[in-house]
């Protein structure tokens, strides 16, 4: 009598037990669910002009993997760095290369001419392509991309433009899939985009 008591007990106790913890569960993963959708949900969307003139969005590029960094000409360190490692990541990848397009966006309206950014980018590799656009749609691409960038005047006329450093990875069919640091090496770049791309 006596052990059936404890047992019954034991049962309860148990039960009790496994209804706390899916409890638990279901609440973490309703708690997850929730933290996902309040993420800003990064777009590939543009409308912007090769150095020829010619205008692209980049529904343009559809069927190649896109680099889309976005920086200016008169950058000092971050930006010539960050091109550069994606120029040694284009190397790295041997013939995968080919499915890929790096895509280097102004912030810089004012400065960042059509020529300018044509020989700046032809200047790391041939393979990238410079776009510009009014302070506008530079604005309204940034937004998508959820960029953030800014002009600081240092007097006498001159001025930097304080901007994010990161490289947005684009599938074939333009979805957004992987934002990677700007001071990610050439030969880690070239490792992350193999995973993806296999």
């Amino acid at each position: 009598m006596f052990s059936k008591v404890r047992l019954r007990r034991a049962v309860i106790i148990l039960a009790s037990g496994f209804v706390i913890v899916a409890a638990a569960i279901a609440v973490n993963r309703a708690s997850q669910l929730n933290a996902a959708q309040q993420l800003p949900q990064i777009g590939g969307h543009f409308a912007l002009s090769m150095p020829d003139g010619r205008r692209v969005t980049d529904a343009t590029f559809r069927g190649k993997w896109l680099l889309v960094y976005f920086g200016y000409t008169s950058c000092p360190d971050v930006c010539p760095t960050t091109l550069s490692a994606m120029t040694l990541a284009l190397d790295k990848l041997g013939p995968l290369a080919d499915k890929v397009q790096p895509v280097f966006i102004t912030v810089d309206p004012e400065r960042d001419t059509s020529k300018i950014v044509g020989e700046y980018v032809k200047d790391f590799d041939p393979r990238f392509v410079g776009l510009v656009g009014s302070p506008q749609e530079i604005g309204t691409a940034a937004r998508e991309f959820h960029v953030y960038y800014r002009v600081r005047q240092l007097g006498n006329n001159e001025y930097v433009v304080d901007h994010s450093s990161f490289i947005y990875v684009l599938d074939p069919n333009g979805a957004f899939v992987r934002l990677l640091t700007g001071d990610l090496p050439g030969h880690q770049l070239a490792d992350e985009l193999r995973k993806l791309m296999s």
